[in-house]
């Protein structure tokens, strides 16, 4: 899942967005209200954790204008104690209401809390056809694969394998492995057939195919798709 971290301070942006990447969850970053509604409005978030006091646009505006289009869950951040900002940030939309200084982890099982809440009660659609590892997502009932939200036209054979390590993100498979789930039958001397496949794919997912971000391989094992 994509959860937003919005706070002027990059330090407290840094810190969180570690803990929660340690969960499993992919972090886009902003550093004002302004660049929060951008990444909103261009990306699929799934929870917001917001500060109040911030440059170019607070996070009181910011919060009016997401929840005119957009229900998603969204904790509120500020160093202020009193009551009047924790009332006014709930009352303009906020789900839930931190101060600052925080424990993390406290944090961190607010995050889990409300997406518990929204992805039961809310409207939130949790599919299993849909496999993600950083910018790299797979729609596997479209069959269409994006990276950094651009389209990647791949042969059925390069999808196939790609699904494979993106479903699995994190495992490394062997060539035999690969082979024998891809092309459904034994491996002999499947090494070239697979590498090749393997360049081609890494010549379209990739920025820099020689020091690829997802394909990994593992020498001496096999490939795998990087966990983001």
């Amino acid at each position: 899942m994509n959860i937003l971290v919005c706070d002027d301070d990059k330090e407290i942006v840094r810190a969180i967005s570690i803990y929660l990447e340690n969960e499993g969850y992919q972090v886009f970053k902003a550093y004002d209200g302004l660049e929060a509604i951008e990444l909103v409005r261009d990306h699929t978030i799934h929870l917001i954790i917001m500060d109040i006091m911030m440059p170019k646009m607070d996070g009181i505006t910011a919060t009016m204008k997401i929840r005119q289009d957009n229900m998603i869950p969204l904790i509120m951040l500020s160093a202020k104690s009193e009551d009047h900002d924790k009332i006014l940030g709930l009352n303009i939309g906020a789900d839930d209401y931190i101060g600052k200084p925080f424990n993390p982890l406290e944090l961190v099982a607010r995050v889990k809390s409300q997406l518990r809440r929204y992805t039961t009660f809310g409207s939130l659609e949790v599919s299993n056809h849909v496999f993600q590892s950083g910018g790299l997502t797979i729609d596997d009932e479209q069959k269409v694969i994006t990276v950094d939200n651009a389209e990647v036209h791949l042969t059925p054979v390069q999808y196939k394998i790609v699904k494979l390590l993106t479903a699995n993100a994190g495992r490394v498979f062997t060539i035999e492995e690969i082979y024998e789930k891809v092309w459904n039958e034994r491996a002999v001397n499947p090494e070239n057939t697979v590498a090749v496949h393997i360049r081609k794919i890494r010549e379209k997912i990739e920025i820099n195919p020689k020091e690829p971000k997802y394909l990994k391989v593992v020498w001496g094992v096999g490939y795998k798709i990087e966990k983001y």
